[in-house]
Parts: C-alpha cells; sequence; structure tokens
C-alpha cells in the first residue's frame, strides 16, 4: 500500500526528534533506577534537562514542518516541556510535592496532544499506534502521581524511572518506524517525479 507523502511528511520528517527523546527518556529512567539514592532534586534536574532537551527538539521538528496540518501540536508539546523544565531550574526553592504536580501536568499534557495527534492521523499515516500509546503511558503516570503524591521517596523514583524508559523506548520505536515511512515516501516521491512505477 502507498504511502501518502503529504501525510508522512507530517511526522516523519522529524524522526530524529523521536529517536532522540527516545535515547533521553531510556537513559534518564536507568539512571534514575540504578542510582536511586541520588534524591528527588537529582532526579527533578535531570528531569529538567530531559524536558528542556525534549522540549527544544520537538520545537525545532514541529518548525521544520510550518505550514503542515497539525504542526502546531508539536510547537505546543515543545513549548509545554520547556517550561516544565525551566519552572523546575528557576524555582528549585518551591516544595517537592509542587514540583511533582508539575511533572504530573506535564506528563499530562503532553500525554494529550500525543493521542490527539496519534487519532488525526491514524488513517494517513502507519506508527500512530505508538504515539498514542506513548500518550496514553504518559497521562497515566501523570494520574498516578496526582492521585499518590505521598507515596514513598523510593517509590516516586521507581515510578518515574519505569515511566522514562516505558516512554523513551516508545519513541524510539517510533522514530525507527518514521524513519523507514520517511524514506519509503521519499522514494515514491522521486520515482513519481521521474516517471517510473512504484
Amino acid at each position: 500500500m502507498g504511502i501518502n507523502f503529504t501525510a508522512a511528511i507530517i511526522l516523519a520528517r522529524a524522526w530524529w526528534a523521536f529517536l532522540l527523546r527516545g535515547v533521553m527518556g531510556v537513559a534518564f529512567g536507568v539512571i534514575v533506577l540504578l542510582f536511586p539514592a541520588i534524591g528527588l532534586v537529582a532526579v527533578l534536574a535531570l528531569f529538567a534537562a530531559w524536558a528542556i532537551i525534549g522540549g527544544a527538539t520537538q520545537l525545532i521538528g514541529a518548525w521544520r514542518q510550518r505550514g503542515q496540518a497539525q504542526w502546531w501540536v508539536g510547537i505546543l508539546e515543545g513549548l509545554v516541556g520547556l517550561v516544565a523544565g525551566f519552572v523546575v531550574i528557576i524555582r528549585p526553592d518551591i516544595s517537592a510535592l509542587a514540583l511533582l504536580y508539575l511533572v504530573a501536568a506535564w506528563a499530562i499534557v503532553t500525554g494529550l496532544l500525543q493521542i490527539w495527534l496519534a487519532i488525526r492521523m491514524r488513517q494517513q499515516i502507519s506508527g500512530e499506534l505508538l504515539l498514542a500509546v506513548a500518550g496514553a503511558v504518559s497521562v497515566i503516570f501523570g494520574i498516578v502521581l496526582i492521585i499518590s503524591p505521598g507515596a514513598g521517596l523510593l517509590s516516586v523514583l521507581w515510578l518515574v524511572g519505569v515511566f522514562a524508559i516505558a516512554i523513551g523506548a516508545m519513541f524510539f520505536l517510533l522514530g525507527l518506524r518514521l524513519r523507514g515511512i520517511f524514506e519509503r515516501a521519499k522514494r515514491q516521491n522521486e520515482y513519481a517525479e521521474r516517471g517510473l512505477p512504484q
């Protein structure tokens, strides 16, 4: 089955952004799980770096797609990541509980945006299921943090670590899928321009 090049380019041009966010997520999760003694402050600092780099990557990818349908979703998701990361850095004096709620809000908002984008793209591009699952995991993670903010520090660290690895792995797989889609769509476009059979 052929791929609609115009639809594929919406997400697939930014395949590298998904791969980078995936690698960062897995690395962050592994660090949290292997070194739980680093404490909540260190975890939040790591989260800030993850959110800022991920947000900047998302913004760059979305900006390169400007003019395409739904490109603003990537801009919004990137801005949410940047704001969350910078708040953690700029306001380290606020309580750990407030920071925990900030992480929860970030997870829920970005998760909902990913689910919405997956629904909008479901008939145009394959790989949208991974994006929807990643969004659902993110939303569930955020809700769990809000419902159980009083959980022990070690429990929270384990939850954050497992979430980061799971979401990172899904973004990595989605990045690989999108790279394949983009390369295939690009070849089909080149064949069409040359009048060659696809």
